[in-house]
């Protein structure tokens, strides 16, 4: 039956069955009858505005001179007519209207403050890039840096979502003991801090993100059988699902058939990438978990159709990714470059070298067309998953060859629910703080309580 009656149903409703729990997408019978969707609890979660951080560490080859006279960054052009033709974005250029680059803005709270600190960049570059702030030396559990961006924001809405906010990982994280050059871990293993005090940890292996959106509910015990079974998570809600399905109207039946199609087919992906890691041959990073694919791209689109899954549950609307760890060895063969990531970072800037390290870089941008395609595919309301959504990308480090945090790399993509005009190069003036811009765009969020951010000095405008 439609629902014409004003009956509807919640928008945090759950289907729920033995160790499975499970949020819905947006549905008509959500909104009561003769009411706008605006004036609903539904509406105003399809009007949220999503957030995704995502660190791209050691900067970019067109963040040193010779790269930034070569365009390999930041295009020559500012305002609407840029030119990615050079860029290490140009796979972005599909989704300019959605673009807003901001150049030239710098991370010096990730400087050295003293000798003591000369040679710890690295460590200092990850915990910098969304708190801004300068961490504390040190290799013990006192660990300080600052609040970061992506948590200032899940703080303001919090209560909202079932999941105040997840933190996604590529490579390896250790979180324990300490690194080098006197500082702890910890602050190259997460970029989300929920305080100064609290580092977030960041989950690298889909199935446990699966689990952590899915997988809730139950006793552990069911928890555990149900992992045991082959069956899909949806066999258990199945009985609950059956009953809402006959309730709802056509359109809303085909809203929820996609949105299962497109949870059993990656938890199918998930298990075969499983079966695949456990049949006994070599695999290419042997120390990652099971669930973890061995190629770089596809384990990026599992993490990032994870996130649209989520963000059309409403489960949670902010998600932090760090797509490398830093000072990492891997070889990205299907960016054209042979070279390890750490040691094609240090070009010495020789163009040849430089030019080999912008494959990289272009490379890890080429993945994130891929969840723009998938956010652009879900309406939500008036819009879509796209409109809706701001992602940050970028790094605290600029030219990795000298460890410096000078004209860092950083764009936005997305419509962010009208608050990004998009299709825009801004240029900041020599000696900006990265912070400034982190410090507008969460005012434009609605963090209206906010003055400073890090070490900002004013907003951005933009």
């Amino acid at each position: 039956m439609d629902f014409i009656t004003g009956k509807h149903i919640s928008r945090r409703s759950m289907l729920k069955g033995m160790g499975a729990s499970m949020g819905l997408p947006l549905l008509d019978a959500m909104v009561p009858a003769a009411r706008p969707l605006s004036a609903s609890e539904a509406g105003r979660s399809a009007d949220s505005t999503r957030l995704v951080a995502i660190e791209n560490v050691h900067g970019t080859a067109g963040c040193n001179d010779l790269g930034a006279s070569l365009g390999l960054w930041s295009p020559k052009e500012e305002g609407k007519d840029f030119d990615l033709s050079l860029s290490s974005m140009n796979p972005l250029d599909a989704y300019r209207k959605y673009l807003t680059i901001v150049s030239d803005t710098d991370s010096r709270m990730a400087d050295a403050f003293s000798p003591a600190e000369i040679g710890g960049d690295h460590f200092r570059t990850a915990a910098v890039f969304l708190t801004q702030a300068h961490p504390k030396q040190t290799q013990g559990s006192d660990v300080f840096a600052g609040t970061s961006f992506d948590q200032v924001y899940a703080q303001s809405i919090a209560g909202q979502t079932p999941i105040e906010s997840m933190q996604l990982t590529i490579e390896s994280v250790d979180q324990a003991g300490g690194c080098a050059y006197g500082y702890s871990c910890v602050y190259t293993d997460t970029i989300s801090w929920a305080s100064p005090t609290q580092p977030l940890p960041m989950i690298r292996d889909p199935r446990a993100v699966f689990e952590q959106l899915f997988g809730a509910g139950g006793t552990p015990e069911q928890r555990a059988e149900r992992l045991a079974t082959d069956r899909s998570i949806l066999d258990w809600v199945m009985g609950e699902m059956n009953g809402l399905r006959r309730d709802l109207g056509a359109a809303d039946r085909h809203r929820l058939d996609l949105y299962t199609t497109n949870i059993r087919e990656l938890e199918e992906r998930i298990q075969r990438i499983e079966v695949q890691n456990q049949s006994g041959d070599e695999r290419d990073i042997p120390e990652a978990p099971v669930g973890v694919p061995d190629d770089f791209a596809e384990h990026m689109r599992l993490m990032f159709d994870l996130q649209v899954l989520a963000f059309m549950s409403d489960t949670t609307r902010v998600f932090s990714l760090k797509i490398g760890r830093d000072a990492s060895p891997r070889v990205y063969l299907d960016s054209g470059s042979d070279s390890p990531f750490h040691a094609a970072s240090h070009h010495g800037g020789r163009e040849e070298r430089v030019r080999d390290f912008a494959k990289i870089n272009t490379y890890h941008v080429s993945m994130i067309p891929y969840f723009l395609d998938k956010l652009a595919s879900v309406t939500e309301g008036d819009g879509t998953l796209l409109d809706k959504t701001m992602l940050m990308y970028g790094s605290a480090m600029a030219d990795s060859n000298l460890h410096n945090h000078i004209r860092c790399p950083l764009f936005l993509v997305g419509g962010a629910n009208g608050l990004l005009e998009g299709e825009n190069h801004l240029r900041a003036t020599p000696g900006t703080p990265m912070a400034n811009v982190m410090l507008s765009l969460l005012q434009k969020l609605g963090v209206n309580d906010i003055e400073s951010f890090g070490n900002s000095t004013g907003t951005f405008a933009i």
